[in-house]
C-alpha cells in the first residue's frame, strides 16, 4: 500500500458540529434525559387516561413546551453538577466532555446558565404548575451540587434530593400540570399516587447505587456515601430488596385491584421485570467496575420501563 492511500481502518474524525453535539449529548447525561422524556410522555398519558376531555392535538405544542422545559432542567442540574466535579469525574467518569477536555469550563458554565433560564421561561409560558414544578426541581438541583451547601456531601441528604425530585416532585407536579391543561378539575387520582409512591422508591435504589461504581473518585476527593460506609456488597443487596419491594407493591395493588389500573397487565408485567432483575442481577461480579456500571444502566432500562407500562395499565383500565 502506498503512503498516499489510507488504510480503510481509519476513520475520518467527526466535522466539528458533530463533535459539539455528541459531547453535548454526553454531557446531558442521555439516560437522565431519557427517563425525563418518559416521565412527561407517561403522566400525560394517565392525565388523559382520567380526563373526560381526551386527547386534542391543540394540546401537542403545551405538551412539547411542557417537555422542553424539564429538557433544560435537566441538563441544569446534570451540568451543574459535571461543573463542580470535573477532578472527581477525571477518575470516576472520564470519558464526560468537561473531564475529558472536550468541553472547556466556560463552555459548561454557558450551557448551565442558558439552559437554566430556558427552561424556567418555558415553564413560565406554559403555566403555573409546571413553572412551581421546575423551580423547585432547580433549586434543590442547585443545593445538591453547589458549594457552599452542596448536598451531595452527605448520603441521607444526597439520596434525599434525588428521589424526592424524581420520585415526588416530577410526578405530581406534571399530572397537576396536565390536568390544568386538561381543565380537569378532580383530586389528584390514586393511579398517580400509587406511580409517585413507586418511582419515590425506586429513585431511591438509583440514588444510593450510582455511587457504588463512583467509590474510587468519592473516597479519593472526601465525597462520604453510603458505599464508603457500608461498602459496595451490602449496598447492592440493599438496592436490589428496595427494587424487589417496588414491583412486589405493584403485583399487590393489582391483587387488590385498587385504582383505575388494568390488574391483569399490571400483575404480569410487573412479576416478569421482577424476574429479569434478579436474573441479571446474579450475573454482576461486584468487584467490576464495569459490570456493576452496567447493571446500574439497567436499573435505569427498568426505570424506563415503568413509565411505558404502568400508563398503558391506566389506559387499559
Amino acid at each position: 500500500m502506498s503512503q498516499t492511500q489510507k488504510s480503510p481502518l481509519q476513520r475520518k474524525p467527526l466535522p466539528f458540529s458533530f463533535q459539539w453535539l455528541y459531547a453535548f449529548w454526553k454531557f446531558s447525561r442521555p439516560h437522565t434525559i431519557i427517563g425525563t422524556s418518559l416521565s412527561v410522555l407517561g403522566l400525560y398519558s394517565i392525565s388523559i387516561a382520567v380526563s373526560s376531555t381526551g386527547f386534542a392535538v391543540s394540546q401537542i405544542i403545551s405538551v412539547l413546551g411542557a417537555w422542553l422545559a424539564c429538557i433544560c432542567g435537566n441538563v441544569y442540574i446534570v451540568g451543574l453538577n459535571q461543573l463542580e466535579d470535573i477532578e472527581i469525574d477525571k477518575v470516576n467518569k472520564p470519558h464526560l466532555p468537561l473531564a475529558s477536555g472536550e468541553f472547556s469550563r466556560k463552555q459548561g458554565q454557558l450551557i448551565v446558565i442558558c439552559t437554566g433560564i430556558i427552561a424556567l421561561l418555558l415553564a413560565w409560558l406554559n403555566g403555573p404548575y409546571l413553572l412551581g414544578m421546575v423551580a423547585i426541581s432547580l433549586a434543590i438541583g442547585t443545593a445538591y451540587s453547589l458549594p457552599p451547601i452542596r448536598l451531595k456531601q452527605f448520603p441521607f441528604w444526597a439520596a434525599l434530593c434525588i428521589f424526592s425530585v424524581r420520585g415526588t416532585i416530577v410526578n405530581l407536579g406534571l399530572y397537576l400540570h396536565f390536568s390544568w391543561l386538561l381543565q380537569n378539575k378532580q383530586a389528584i387520582p390514586l393511579s398517580v399516587w400509587v406511580l409517585t409512591v413507586f418511582i419515590l422508591i425506586f429513585t431511591f435504589a438509583i440514588a444510593i447505587f450510582k455511587d457504588i461504581p463512583d467509590m474510587e473518585g468519592d473516597r479519593l476527593y472526601n465525597i462520604t456515601t453510603f458505599t464508603i460506609q457500608l461498602g459496595p456488597q451490602a449496598v447492592f443487596n440493599f438496592a436490589l430488596w428496595v427494587l424487589t419491594a417496588c414491583y412486589l407493591g405493584m403485583v399487590i395493588i393489582g391483587v387488590l385491584r385498587l385504582g383505575a389500573i388494568n390488574p391483569v397487565f399490571l400483575v404480569i408485567s410487573h412479576l416478569i421485570l421482577l424476574c429479569w432483575m434478579w436474573m441479571q442481577s446474579l450475573a454482576v461480579d461486584i468487584h467490576d467496575k464495569t459490570a456493576i456500571a452496567q447493571f446500574y444502566q439497567f436499573i435505569w432500562k427498568l426505570f424506563f420501563l415503568e413509565y411505558l407500562i404502568f400508563p398503558i395499565a391506566c389506559l387499559l383500565a
